[in-house]
């Protein structure tokens, strides 16, 4: 089916104001509503969410109070209640916004499945309204369930606990809920929109519930902590991530690729003909490419790809030296006078515990290496379930400790220069480069899922990003690895006494 072109022209070509173009979109939204609310699969699920779930929390909250009181602790209840009560209204505002992931997901798809997406996509709007509608569609029902349920929350604990929750802690509960649901349904609408079926979107689910998890309990760990400052910087975050999120989707979001993907079958056989097209051509290369040849590989493929990975290669840039940053105001904060010079620090137990822990390698150049290529595997395959956010967490850690280390030295009286000449460069020249390549390949995983190559479904989108870390990994990262780990093990070593023995 063919969709005029007038119909994607973007409202403000069309000489349409930003008015007119919200109430086009608020037209969807309206129908999309009315479905769910007719749905009792989806309203009974919400109603019970809203209505007895906070009152469970409720009672929770008094049963834990009170068993502070019998165990002879009656000093410290109100302090448990105050630090557990903003937890319960984390968790009852999070229950009633997941289903918004439900509702999105089933938005596109569902329609296809019950043969009324093709009148829906037909409708004389553009594509930004259309999407515009169905996201506003998926987060109203449930953020407005999950408001209802946090009022109602608050009356139960005035009844069972008489207890007043801060305003800053309600408001930025309040935030923190239509952040999630944001994130949640901007991401399942364009897994919806690129999938065929029910079940293939409840599947590709996971890479967006298990981020969103992990990230409310380090919500929940601040709040019972009482850490208001960092859950604002949380909240910039989440509000920084939706409005990345959203920007992708309506610049994927395409009305014609979606009646063009009637059948999406995987096999083996077409994941490898896949996989061998992608392997054997560069970017940026449609023709039939020549035989693929291992200089060929080093000749035109790796700087194809790395001139076609700038912008990942750039937020990683970015990432790596704001983490040394973080690393060297950490340091003049909590200056480690008490070690005893940098001797104190480099002779310390502390490197022997974490290689007990696992935490550090063995001195050997196999151990460097397997060490080393593990974490840039693992944080790979977290970048899969976050989005590629997870690769860039991991390598703030050590560029962190890098950037704390220089701190310190300098904080007693040791040139940081001579330290990073001592302790990071002869090795650090070498690993330092393939961790940010490999890093920023990583990052690309996770975005494909959401926001995939123009051209390419989300299967293929995110099988091209898998084949292009896999080259640039074996072909590049791998063997300076191999070469860092020799130096970190004979040569740095080496270097550091000459130096500080000198």
């Amino acid at each position: 089916m063919k969709i005029p072109s007038r119909f994607k022209v973007s409202p403000l070509v069309m000489g349409r104001g930003a008015g007119e173009s919200f109430a086009k979109a608020l037209v969807i939204t309206r129908r999309e509503v009315r479905d769910s609310l007719r749905d009792w699969r989806i309203v009974t699920p919400i109603l019970l969410l809203t209505l007895i779930f906070p009152w469970i929390m409720s009672l929770a909250s008094k049963v834990a109070a009170n068993f502070a009181v019998a165990y002879g602790v009656a000093d410290n209840a109100a302090i448990i209640v105050q630090q557990l009560v903003p937890f319960s209204l984390l968790i009852v505002g999070f229950f009633p916004t997941s289903f918004s992931l439900v509702i999105a997901l089933e938005t596109f798809v569902g329609e296809r499945e019950r043969n009324t997406l093709e009148p829906l996509l037909a409708t004389p709007i553009s594509d930004g309204e259309l999407y515009l509608g169905k996201l506003l569609a998926a987060m109203l029902l449930p953020v407005a369930a999950s408001y209802l349920g946090l009022v109602f929350h608050l009356l139960g604990l005035r009844w069972t606990t008489a207890y007043h929750i801060p305003a800053q802690a309600f408001l930025q509960v309040m935030l923190l809920t239509t952040m999630e649901a944001l994130v949640m349904v901007a991401g399942a609408v364009v897994v919806s929109s690129h999938t065929t079926s029910v079940r293939a979107a409840n599947l590709l689910a996971s890479f967006i519930i298990v981020p969103i998890a992990l990230f409310l309990q380090g919500e929940a760990v601040l709040f019972f902590w009482m850490r208001y400052d960092v859950i604002w910087l949380m909240i910039l975050g989440l509000v920084i991530v939706d409005l990345a999120l959203v920007r992708t989707g309506i610049r994927i979001f395409n009305r014609e690729e979606i009646l063009a993907c009637q059948y999406d079958e995987i096999t083996l056989s077409g994941v490898r003909r896949s996989f061998s097209r992608f392997w054997s051509s560069p970017p940026g290369i449609s023709q039939e490419p020549p035989p693929l040849t291992l200089g060929r590989l080093y000749r035109s493929h790796l700087p194809r790809l790395l001139k076609y990975y700038l912008s990942p290669l750039s937020v990683v840039l970015v990432v790596m030296v704001g983490g040394l940053l973080v690393g060297w105001a950490f340091a003049i904060r909590y200056p480690l006078s008490q070690i005893g010079g940098l001797e104190g620090l480099v002779n310390s137990d502390l490197g022997r515990e974490w290689q007990d822990l696992g935490l550090l390698p063995g001195l050997s150049v196999w151990g460097i290496f397997i060490h080393n290529v593990r974490a840039l595997l693992i944080a790979a395959f977290l970048g899969v379930i976050s989005f590629g956010t997870a690769p860039l967490l991991l390598l703030l850690i050590p560029l962190g400790m890098m950037g704390f280390l220089l701190g310190q030295a300098a904080s007693v009286g040791y040139s940081p220069l001579i330290t990073l000449v001592a302790f990071v460069l002869p090795h650090g020249l070498v690993e330092i480069p393939a961790a940010w390549i490999a890093t920023a390949f990583a990052l690309k995983i996770g975005a494909a899922i959401l926001a995939p190559p123009r051209g390419l479904s989300l299967g293929e989108g995110f099988l091209l990003a898998i084949v292009n870390f896999l080259k640039i990994f074996f072909l590049l990262v791998v063997p300076l690895l191999l070469l860092a780990a020799f130096l970190e093990a004979r040569v740095t070593p080496q270097v550091a006494l000459w130096l500080l023995g000198g």
